[in-house]
């Protein structure tokens, strides 16, 4: 049996695609697995034994001209093995469910009443309906048993073996601390309201008095970390990471604590302890396990519809997240 998985973007959407992967694996004989990925994100799924062929698409180049799909399916057909017995698109946007139509006849992806996106699931051959409500890791999960017809347990996802896999190579051993707790914070994210105020990351390296990272991914974010530094003797701010030596970085924490992002959701991933800060996305967007905890300010979300203007995360007390981080350390 051969089968594509599109997830194209964001990071976070594709760390909580991937634990189907061992799954899939485990309870299907001789499958294989191709990944249709945006390019610029392809290197988190690297090394990954379950998946046979990641298959990078330009994603920046596609919305910036529509037609240039075209090719980008044309070059993936020219280098692939597309007989594929199944499609499943677990991404469920007009230019997901374009790319699972024209790569073969039996794709499959969300139901209109399981995603926000209505016009997607017209070019699906099957529609599955799956509870909107759900988390995003049991919604990719049920969606991919339902197509597949096999079963995924919750036990089965709280007891997952670690998925992201990287090359060891990391040259920033000086930063890591023997005598100390090694914490990691992320402190972007995609929209402003989801950022915890840096003031704050501030008064939490203080209250932690460990070794703290501060990991970042662009200007703006690199200024809010040497802000962090400045202000806190137990805090530093990392040079700019690779994917790889991001999973590397996570991997080695003690803790992460960090917004609803990508690099956060990546200790979830490792099996390493973490605490994720919600303001105006809901906690249910993750998994909540006995290591990876979560803290949400008091403000109501609407799954449909979110609030990109609800900054209430600046209200959650510091304090609160050092209580969490010290029942999780000690």
């Amino acid at each position: 049996m051969k089968i594509a998985i599109v997830k194209l973007n964001t990071l976070g959407d594709i760390i909580h695609t991937m634990p189907v992967l061992q799954f899939i694996k485990k309870k299907i004989d001789k499958i294989d697995i191709d990944w249709i990925v945006d390019k610029s994100l392809s290197s988190i799924l690297s090394h990954n034994p379950h998946i046979d062929n990641i298959i990078k698409v330009d994603l920046q180049k596609i919305t910036k001209n529509k037609f240039s799909l075209f090719s980008e399916i044309k070059k993936i057909k020219d280098n692939y093995d597309t007989n594929y017995d199944l499609i499943i698109d677990t991404q469920g946007n007009l230019i997901s469910a374009t790319i699972s139509k024209m790569l073969g006849k039996n794709s499959i992806g969300f139901s209109a009443s399981s995603i926000k996106n209505k016009f997607a699931p017209l070019f699906y051959k099957e529609k599955i309906d799956v509870d909107f409500e759900k988390s995003f890791v049991d919604r990719n999960c049920e969606l991919v048993s339902k197509a597949l017809d096999i079963q995924i347990t919750q036990e089965e996802i709280l007891n997952k073996e670690p998925f992201l896999f990287y090359k060891k190579r990391l040259r920033l051993n000086t930063c890591f601390n023997i005598f100390r707790k090694n914490i990691v914070f992320v402190i972007g994210s995609t929209w402003a309201s989801r950022n915890y105020p840096k003031e704050n990351f501030a008064k939490l390296a203080d209250m932690l008095k460990e070794n703290v990272m501060i990991i970042w991914g662009n200007e703006k974010e690199r200024e809010r970390a040497e802000w962090i530094e400045k202000n806190t003797l137990y805090a530093k701010s990392l040079p700019k990471l690779s994917l790889n030596a991001l999973k590397e970085v996570i991997d080695g924490a003690d803790l992460v604590i960090g917004n609803d992002t990508g690099p956060t959701h990546m200790a979830w991933a490792l099996n390493r302890k973490s605490i994720t800060i919600f303001g105006p996305t809901s906690e249910n967007r993750v998994y909540q396990t006995p290591i990876n905890r979560v803290i949400k300010s008091k403000s109501a979300v609407n799954m449909h519809k979110i609030n990109k203007k609800d900054f209430s995360i600046k209200d959650i007390d510091p304090k609160d997240i050092y209580n969490i981080a010290q029942e999780l350390l000690y």
